[in-house]
């Protein structure tokens, strides 16, 4: 339980972390925001595999082999039925300059877009509550590489509020609700996990799965649409391979 409470503050504080960068730094450049979203999604990648869908697939009787694959397809399912509710990040993280003085419809449209960035938020919470009933060692690798996709994810819930006219106080508490939100996936994935020892290779696929759909429909693209592919696309194989160490020391 140490470990688990010490993980939720992780990534409640991480996140926190990207949104108060955010705040007091309204202007990051696009290369350094892409490469260092690149790094995330490719020890993303990795973790997803290496510390959830595989331990899951090892955790299955031979005859239980479909609850990995029911559970990656869930969990891809899950997210992309959110996903066609929700905006993307690449549709709406660039807003110009221009547009600080919006109507009430952008403004509305820059909420839904916090409000997906918070849905999205929950999965990966799930995802390394999950993981604790499990390895202790693949938790800690996950709970690491979603710790630091939060400083930029942070980062991207706060600066449209601001450009939008939001006060403040209320996009610091916004960014504060969307971290703790996260904190709250966290508990309840260990607990779901928790029930039954049987349904732990489905619910860890299940989170490989949502993270799998996240990794390739929100952050590459993302990492991808301001020109700074090729970087990008190196410091992906960094990540992979900074996580392939990081599993193989802990």
């Amino acid at each position: 339980m140490r470990d688990l409470l010490l993980c939720a503050a992780g990534l409640g504080l991480s996140s926190i972390l990207g949104s108060a960068i955010g705040l007091f730094v309204r202007r990051i450049p696009h290369s350094w925001n892409d490469v260092f979203l690149g790094f995330c999604a490719g020890m993303m990648l990795t973790a997803s595999i290496v510390c959830l869908i595989l331990p899951a697939v090892e955790m299955s009787a031979v005859s239980s082999w479909w609850q990995v694959v029911a559970g990656v397809a869930s969990g891809v399912a899950l997210i992309g039925v959110l996903d066609r509710i929700t905006p993307h990040l690449h549709h709406l993280s660039g807003i110009r300059e221009e547009e600080r003085h919006m109507n009430n419809a952008s403004l509305n449209r820059t909420l839904l877009f916090v409000m997906a960035i918070a849905i999205h938020k929950l999965p990966e919470g799930l995802a390394t509550g999950v993981s604790y009933n499990g390895d202790q060692g693949n938790a800690f690798a996950i709970t690491l590489t979603i710790a630091l996709q939060n400083i930029p994810e942070g980062m991207v819930v706060v600066t449209p509020l601001l450009m939008a006219g939001v006060r403040f106080l209320n996009t610091a508490l916004i960014a504060v609700a969307v971290a703790l939100l996260e904190v709250a996936g966290v508990f309840a994935g260990y607990y779901i996990g928790d029930i039954s020892s049987a349904l732990l290779p489905f619910m860890l696929s299940v989170a490989g799965g949502a993270m799998l759909y996240v990794i390739s429909d929100e952050m590459i693209p993302e990492t991808h649409s301001h020109g700074f592919q090729k970087p990008a696309t190196y410091a992906l194989v960094a990540g992979v391979l900074a996580m392939l160490f990081i599993e193989a020391a802990v």
